[in-house]
């Protein structure tokens, strides 16, 4: 079979943990009506496996090494960060094995990882997308913290190379979730070599010393980021998912880190997941299914969905 769907969903340990702090809970509920909206989609394209695109923040990879893709082909064991999903995960190894090998041959190379450590920047979606389905997930890491970041390009040539290596593989149905996004900025420094004042010296010590300690940073970590000042921008979001519904998302392929951040924040190199997840679809026209502004998780928060514009045997519902 084939990619049969193709979801793009915010994320943000704020929606855990700082529900009871939102001023405005009608976009609060939209954006988690969206997310179940997504997750009754998925259930319907009933996949074999999930090939989960999304960030770490500092919690799986640090700055002694932090490859630009990297593919959990066997363990996959969750943090736990922020009220997310903690421990094992249910994955398919064979499935994430040839699927690596693959994406190599096909000159788009990705670090592999036999026990790979996630965090919520997957996490978040296997705990609102993939609640109660019973399916594997094989993560694909893509760095968007620590620059140099991977090119837009690439991002979307590993993507069409994830769909024909799916196509050959050809005995799963898979859907690809892409997790990140949409704009906000985050209190981290613009250049991990040269930071300002001591949060960001902490958490630079953090990003190069936390392997296998990160919780005894994360206490200060969390109380840097949710005294940062929320900045959002709604008017890219809105466009970028109407560029999404009209099948232009390619167009963003062209940019580069520094214009990302300029339109939509250091936070907004997560985009980076969804266009990858586009390149899956072939860019297909996609339909936003919800979109709220919400300062006080920090994030603009998207969920978006996009079926391929054919399936071997089947019409699109």
């Amino acid at each position: 079979m084939s990619i049969v769907l193709g979801i793009g969903a915010s994320h943000s340990t704020l929606m855990n943990t700082h529900w009871d702090k939102v001023v405005h809970t009608d976009r609060a509920e939209a954006f988690r009506e969206g997310l179940t909206t997504a997750r009754d989609r998925i259930i319907e394209a009933r996949p074999d496996v999930v090939v989960l695109v999304g960030s770490n923040h500092f919690r799986g990879f640090w700055l002694d090494l932090i490859p630009s893709f990297t593919m959990g082909v066997g363990e996959v064991i969750a943090a736990g960060d922020g009220g997310t999903p903690k421990g094992p995960q249910k994955t398919d190894p064979e499935f994430a094995r040839a699927l690596a090998q693959h994406l190599v041959d096909a000159g788009t190379e990705v670090a592999i990882s036999a026990r790979l450590q996630i965090d919520h920047g997957q996490s978040h979606a296997i705990q609102y997308l993939l609640d109660g389905i019973d399916v594997p997930v094989v993560p694909l890491v893509v760095n968007v913290f620590a620059a140099p970041l991977p090119t837009l390009p690439r991002v979307a040539e590993l993507g069409r190379n994830i769909a024909r290596a799916i196509e050959s593989i050809g005995d799963r149905r898979v859907v690809v979730v892409a997790s990140g996004g949409l704009s906000h900025q985050l209190p981290w420094p613009s250049d991990w070599t040269a930071p300002e004042g001591e949060d960001e010296e902490f958490l630079v010590e953090a990003w190069l010393n936390g392997r296998g300690e990160w919780e005894r940073y994360d206490k200060r970590r969390r109380e840097i980021i949710v005294g940062a000042q929320p900045t959002i921008f709604p008017e890219f979001d809105e466009q970028f998912l109407r560029d999404l519904e009209h099948g232009d998302l390619q167009k963003y392929t062209q940019w580069t880190s520094e214009q990302i951040a300029e339109h939509a924040g250091n936070g907004g190199q997560e985009l980076r997941t969804w266009l990858m997840m586009a390149a899956a679809l072939g860019f297909a026209p996609g339909k936003t299914l919800a979109y709220s502004p919400m300062p006080e998780w920090l994030t603009g928060m998207g969920v978006a969905v996009i079926e391929p514009e054919s399936l071997p045997g089947e019409k699109n519902s």
